[in-house]
């Protein structure tokens, strides 16, 4: 792996997110890790990616706390890349949230409709957009081996029902639309865009439903009857910027242990 390499992960302090940037990191990426509610990262993480990176670590990496779903945020963001690396390869749009409170479509507001749209969505569609201007500059003045991916995590939300949380599931099924419309637009640059919809993952967010989920694997829900952890979503981003889906773009990775799957 070119070690010259960059990626950003938003919404990488916990969970998917983090599972993804060490992943990245072993194989010689050089980091941007982004959150927006953490003021830094905490020693625990700094000595992980140490123990990846080696004594020059902190070179190899850098936090930046933003909104993705804030214009100037994205904006700093993105800015704060090209002046220390000054280059990007890979975008990963991670970054979340659900509502914070659960309510039938029957009753939610608008304003939490709009709060995790501005964030699972609008954010992640005009970071692409600016990142992906900067990806086809690249392209011209970099040498052939600049192979640049784009890669939205959604969820089994984008096509499964719950109406509990509507605007979630709204969210990442707008998320699959801009999967395919980035990967139409940016297949004249060669630039791959790709979809990771991870399934019921043992995380933060899914920890009040852990009762609920471990009943629902055992009696079969998933073909596969265990939780997802991060580290299977970090290890489909691992396969895809190791270049081994080379002839595919707007293609939807499943990490659900077969859930998506229609059975009889």
């Amino acid at each position: 792996m070119n070690s010259n390499k960059v990626a950003i992960v938003t919404g990488s302090t916990h969970g998917i997110g983090k599972a993804i940037a060490l992943e990245l990191a072993k194989i010689g990426f050089k980091l941007i890790i982004n959150g927006a509610s953490t003021p830094e990262l905490p020693e625990s993480y700094h000595d992980q990616l140490k123990e990846i990176y080696g004594i020059d670590s902190k070179e190899n990496y850098m936090y930046i706390r933003a909104d993705v779903s804030d214009k100037d945020s994205r904006k700093n963001l993105i800015e704060s890349v090209k002046d220390k690396f000054g280059r990007i390869d890979v975008l990963i749009n991670n970054a979340g949230v659900a509502p914070k409170e659960r309510k039938d479509i029957l009753e939610s507001s608008e304003e939490s409709f709009e709060w995790v749209v501005r964030v699972n969505l609008q954010g992640p569609y005009f970071l692409s957009q600016t990142v992906a201007n900067w990806m086809i500059e690249l392209k011209k003045s970099l040498s052939g081996e600049y192979e640049p991916y784009i890669i939205n995590i959604s969820s089994i939300s984008s096509f499964a029902s719950s109406p509990n949380r509507g605007e979630y599931c709204i969210s990442k099924a707008g998320m699959t639309m801009m999967t395919k419309l980035f990967a139409d637009r940016l297949s004249e640059f060669n630039i791959q865009v790709f979809e990771i919809q991870p399934g019921i993952i043992k995380t933060s967010m899914t920890e009040r439903v852990t009762e609920k989920y471990d009943k629902l694997i055992e009696e079969g829900l998933t073909p596969i009857k265990r939780w997802g952890v991060p580290e299977d979503v970090a290890k489909a981003v691992s396969a895809i910027v190791c270049g081994k889906l080379p002839f595919s773009t707007g293609e939807v990775l499943h990490v659900d242990g077969g859930f998506h799957l229609y059975r009889l």
